[in-house]
């Protein structure tokens, strides 16, 4: 049994379905290195921290209401 059909299996993740479009997915690789696993998401984490500090936009004022005539 493929390591994919066991997640589909005991956790009803299916990665062999795309869940947008619903087309096959394709493997394209598997990272197995704990050092290249961390140093993935230690830059994914500080994407997240930079998204995050990011200045919001100047606020608006809200358009005016219609009154009645």
């Amino acid at each position: 049994m493929r390591w994919a059909q066991r997640l589909k299996r005991v956790f009803k993740i299916d990665l062999d379905t795309c869940p947008a479009c619903g087309g096959a997915v394709k493997l394209i690789a598997c990272i197995e290195a704990p050092a290249v696993i961390a140093k993935i998401l230690t830059r994914l984490r500080s994407q997240d921290l930079a998204a995050a500090r990011a200045p919001f936009p100047e606020p608006r004022a809200p358009a005016p209401a219609r009154r009645f005539d």
